[in-house]
């Protein structure tokens, strides 16, 4: 089942190139009271979500998926986690032009360096573009696959880590480069893009081998497969939940691949995943 949230943040169930508007199935969220409960409550009740729509589909409006506004299908994750440098190809090339990475120093591999936060702040979804700061330094692309935690998940072991997870989707992992923490640099508003649906994990049974692609305009820049992460998805799970304790909604951003490249105002930046979808982003300097 693929899930989006559009327009006035209205819930739809995508079905070829329509979106079914089936927000009357978010009764099924159970009502809350201040203080909240950690997490996102359509991802916490995700069961139930999909089997209110499951009975109400049949009648619901239908629209052009391309006539609607893709916002991030998470609306309230707990966190944002980003996986450096999980690609050995992204680690060699960032080592042969450091000064471009805005470091002098050896880049290393992702068990060096540990996860990271990006603020929940700068989420956005495919519709709303990435609006670019501190354009007189160099601003990247990172393609990569985006893990939706669906359950709360603390210190799992790596064998159980698939039953805490909801889904997938597409994520754009903007940096801006320079002297800054990662956290920093990646946290600007509109610098963490996440699309354009979320597709839940029984239609991507083998999340470790998807192709990956990402064109900014017509060239192609990126271009790998999940197999060729240091840590897989598995490992990513259960290595973020030994840090944190995970939360139905949180995601994971898994690592880009080589061939990240600076993007500038009027770009459009398109990025496939292999069952999960596609999504088109366009460039503007904030």
């Amino acid at each position: 089942m693929k899930i989006c949230r559009f327009d006035d943040d209205r819930l739809g169930l995508v079905d070829g190139d329509d979106v079914l508007d089936v927000t009357e199935a978010l009764d099924a969220i159970p009502p809350m009271r201040w203080p909240l409960p950690q997490g996102d409550p359509l991802i916490a009740n995700l069961d139930a979500v999909r089997a209110r729509i499951d009975a109400i589909k049949g009648g619901a409006a239908r629209k052009p998926i391309a006539s609607v506004h893709l916002k991030s299908p998470v609306a309230n994750p707990n966190k944002v986690i980003g996986a450096p440098v999980n690609y050995q190809k992204h680690i060699d090339e960032a080592n042969a032009d450091r000064a471009s990475f805005g470091t002098s120093q050896e880049i290393k591999g992702i068990d060096h360096y540990g996860p990271f936060l990006k603020a929940n702040s700068s989420l956005v979804g495919q519709d709303d573009g990435v609006a670019l700061r501190f354009t007189d330094r160099r601003n990247d692309h990172e393609g990569e696959l985006a893990v939706i935690i669906g359950k709360t998940a603390d210190r799992i072991s790596i064998g159980d880590a698939y039953d805490y997870i909801a889904g997938y989707s597409i994520g754009l992992d903007m940096t801006v480069r320079g002297p800054e923490d990662r956290s920093v640099r990646k946290s600007i508003d509109t610098y963490s893009v996440l699309g354009p649906w979320l597709i839940t994990k029984d239609e991507v049974p083998e999340p470790n081998h998807l192709d990956l692609k990402l064109w900014v305009g017509e060239e192609l820049r990126q271009e790998s497969n999940t197999d060729n992460l240091i840590y897989n998805v598995e490992r990513l799970v259960e290595w973020c939940s030994s840090f944190y304790t995970l939360y139905p909604g949180d995601v994971i951003m898994t690592g880009t691949p080589e061939g990240v490249g600076p993007v500038k105002d009027g770009d459009t930046i398109r990025c496939t995943v292999e069952r999960v979808g596609e999504i088109n982003v366009k460039v503007r300097n904030a």
